[in-house]
Order: C-alpha cells, then sequence, then structure tokens
C-alpha cells in the first residue's frame, strides 16, 4: 500500500509487543500523514506504546479506511525543527490536536511521536513477530 492511498487523518490500532512482557498490545489512536510519512503522536506526556516502540520498532498497524494491516518500523521523532513542523502539520490535518489544553512548544518538547514506514500489507490472521537483522 502506498502512503499517498491514506486519507489525511484517521482512526487506527497499533500492534506493538510489550518491552517487557514480550504481549502483544494493540490500541487505538489517530494517525496522520505529515509529508507522505504515516505519523503516530499524541498529547505530551509519556505512552507504554512509545516505550513499547523503542524496545522493538516493529508493529502492526490496522487501518480502518481502507482496511488494511501493514507491517511498519517505527522511528522516533527526536529533532526539534521536524517535531515542530509534524506538530504544526499534525494541528491543521486533524483539528483536535490544536484544540488540547498544550501549546506547540509542548507537544514539540512533550509529545510521544514516530514514523511509520510500512513494509508489506498482511493479512488479518499473520500475528506480530519482531523482525530479524
Amino acid at each position: 500500500m502506498d502512503v499517498a492511498e491514506l486519507p489525511p487523518t484517521g482512526t487506527c490500532e497499533i500492534s506493538t509487543l510489550g518491552r517487557r512482557s514480550g504481549r502483544v498490545s494493540r490500541i487505538e489512536i489517530w494517525y496522520v500523514v505529515v509529508d507522505a510519512q504515516i505519523v503516530l503522536t499524541g498529547t505530551p506526556g509519556s505512552r507504554h506504546w512509545l516505550a513499547n516502540l523503542r524496545s522493538h520498532r516493529e508493529a502492526v498497524l490496522h487501518l480502518r479506511e481502507p482496511v488494511s494491516d501493514l507491517q511498519v518500523v517505527a522511528d522516533e521523532v527526536t529533532d526539534p525543527a521536524t517535531r515542530r513542523h509534524v506538530v504544526e502539520q499534525a494541528w491543521r490535518i486533524q483539528p483536535w490536536y490544536a484544540a488540547q489544553a498544550y501549546s506547540i512548544d509542548d507537544w514539540v518538547s512533550a509529545s510521544p511521536m514516530v514514523t511509520l514506514t510500512p513494509l508489506t500489507p498482511l493479512t488479518p490472521l499473520t500475528p506480530l513477530t519482531p523482525l530479524t537483522d
């Protein structure tokens, strides 16, 4: 699937491997597409999904529109200028973000933020397994 085929924002779920348990954890989250990249972000604060992705970069993105499961690799966005650009675009694309009680500077400094690179389409029954190097 090409990222260009996705709506600019939507609700999805992400399945990650637990950093300590090794069990699959699945949560609902919004995504935005910024500069042809799928981005997961949220209000400032720590998140288990981000901690899991720091330990195991591979995950499964469960899209609702179009319905599809994609194996992805996550890269945390850490560069402040890139984070600011992503936040500014995310606020424009998904107004819910801008309506929260945080400034852009709060989001840049403390929001969880990753880009997801799709690897291959999966069938719904494909289990999440760690990638090998």
